[in-house]
């Protein structure tokens, strides 16, 4: 979060000397630099190099600076407009004076940010960790950049740049000249201190622009739009047996994946399908359940080989290296209130069928799947042939990953691979297979880690280079816009201060004394709605 503090300097020189306690401010002079300051829960590092650069960048394209961050003004009180309506409509919610499908709870929607998502139960990775802090690095330097410029482009000096910790929050702020930017107009004032806002704002569209593009630039050096490969698996994950760096996923419960976000999509709504299995036990949690949705075409013969007859009500055990599989009665046109006549009922209490699903997994489908995959067969098998779907644990899944390898080595020896889970199984070739893994597949989606493109020549540290990329330009848009959210809140020592001060000034009659009451009105109202915002939305 950035801690400007140039807005303070505005109450007076009695205002100034109190706050120099807190946070140190500017030196006397702005023609060398002042010395750093180091206390026990502040310190920071000023840097004068960038003076003159900044200064005469500012003033050659002065012109068109100016009809720039003129256009920054006018995004920045319409986000001060739209952040505002977000506080009321929060507070209204608060007090329970709205209701949650008010059209400015859309608006909140749209403005408020959402960083990417971790997995149910873990913790920031120390990559992820690297992420944060090169994307706020740049969210700040570009937020710094734009006052600079819009300071330098009406001739204010700059005093200095300081990049400053504050207790844990890192931060930086660009020290203005103060007589030369009291007497300035308000409008300028105003675009000065808009300017942050609407270069992070920018940094947003640059970063989606180039999110969205990021294939063509890439395509002379790496392909796309085919199947994710496999960056890294985790050592814990249930696929480190299955899956090796460079594997290439191509179909999940035989929908074909064409990136790595495809592959998150495809098994959330795979694990959404579990809510249609149907419960055989009699009581829910007794035994297992049914999944319905994943039939194959089982022949006579092998059934009558793995049929296991006269065990206890509600028991469906097979040895470690099998699965339980029970026959369904199969229709397309049984609706969810029917989903308990699917269910043989000569099989519900003492037959089942104890399979190898590495076998099982190469015959045609049958069952409900139509929704999630486009299956070789149908609802219905030959005359030989029975629908027996798989008994799962509740809560599990049952999924059907296809892949194939990149390695060179692939076409020489068979990697080794390991079970997944102990009703998995698994056929392959030297180059690829299918394998059945059965558990939670959120959690199995991202423990590996996987990129859209690959490249053209094969170079193990070159795969890498698309997913840094695209991570730091995901996290980068995602810092700019909350320092936009943060920035535009009408709150002390934010930018959304000097935004409102100077609005104040330029669009009212108001003496100087009844403008500073406003102001400190609309500052503490902020800052309490603020805080009741944030408390709701924990709750």
């Amino acid at each position: 979060m950035e801690v400007d503090s140039r807005r303070m300097r505005r109450f007076g020189n009695q205002r100034h000397t109190r706050t120099n306690t807190l946070l140190p401010l500017h030196a006397a002079s702005h023609h060398h630099v002042p010395n750093n300051t180091i206390s026990c829960w502040y310190c920071d590092y000023k840097i004068s190099t960038f003076n003159k650069p900044l200064f005469h960048f500012g003033r050659r394209y002065a012109r068109f600076l100016k009809v720039w961050f003129s256009v920054g003004v006018g995004f920045a009180l319409s986000a001060l407009l739209g952040v505002t309506l977000i506080l009321l409509w929060e507070l209204a919610k608060a007090f329970h004076l709205s209701s949650g499908g008010n059209k400015l709870g859309n608006l909140r929607n749209a403005l408020l940010f959402e960083l990417p998502s971790l997995p149910s139960g873990s913790s920031l990775s120390l990559a992820d960790a690297g992420y944060v802090c090169i994307s706020t690095i740049i969210s700040v330097v570009v937020h710094e950049f734009g006052h600079a410029v819009a300071a330098t482009s009406e001739g204010i000096q700059i005093e200095y740049v300081a990049i400053f910790i504050a207790v844990l929050f890192p931060g930086a702020l660009v020290a203005f000249n103060d007589e030369l930017l009291q007497t300035v107009p308000h409008w300028t004032s105003l675009s000065v201190y808009s300017a942050g806002i609407w270069h992070n704002a920018v940094c947003c569209a640059a970063c989606g622009l180039t999110l969205f593009l990021l294939p063509m630039f890439l395509f002379p050096l790496y392909s796309s739009g085919h199947s994710p490969m496999v960056l890294d698996v985790l050592p814990t994950s249930p696929l480190s047996g299955f899956l090796a760096p460079g594997d290439v996923i191509v179909s999940v419960d035989n929908v074909p994946i064409r990136n790595a976000q495809e592959w998150l999509e495809v098994n959330t709504l795979t694990y959404n399908s579990k809510l249609h299995n149907v419960d055989i036990s009699g009581h829910t949690g007794d035994a297992g359940v049914i999944n319905r949705m994943k039939g194959y075409c089982v022949s006579s013969f092998m059934m009558e080989e793995g049929k296991i007859t006269g065990l206890p009500e509600n028991q469906y055990a097979c040895p470690s290296e099998l699965t339980a599989f029970v026959k369904v009665l199969c229709s397309n046109n049984v609706t969810l209130n029917d989903d308990k006549r699917k269910i043989d009922p000569s099989n519900r209490r003492s037959t089942i069928y104890c399979l190898n699903a590495k076998d099982v997994v190469r015959l045609d489908k049958c069952g409900d799947d139509g929704s999630l995959a486009t299956t070789n067969g149908s609802c219905t098998c030959t005359r030989d042939e029975f629908c027996l779907a798989p008994v799962q644990e509740p809560g599990t899944v049952w999924v059907e990953i296809t892949y194939s390898s990149t390695s060179p080595e692939c076409s020489l020896h068979e990697r080794k691979r390991l079970p997944a889970s102990e009703t998995s199984g698994l056929k392959e070739t030297n180059c690829g297979g299918t394998f059945i893994f059965v558990g939670d597949a959120i959690s199995m989606a991202h423990s590996i880690q996987l990129t859209s493109y690959q490249p053209r020549w094969g170079l193990k540290l070159a795969a890498y280079f698309p997913n840094l990329l695209e991570n730091i330009l995901v996290w980068t848009f995602h810092v700019s816009l909350a320092l936009v959210f943060l920035n535009t809140l009408p709150v002390y020592f934010l930018d959304g201060e000097s935004i409102l001060d100077a609005t104040l000034a330029y669009f009212t009659s108001l003496s100087a004394r009844k403008r500073k009451t406003v102001l400190r009105l609309c500052l503490i109202s902020g800052f309490l709605t603020s805080v009741i915002a944030f408390f709701q939305e924990l709750l």
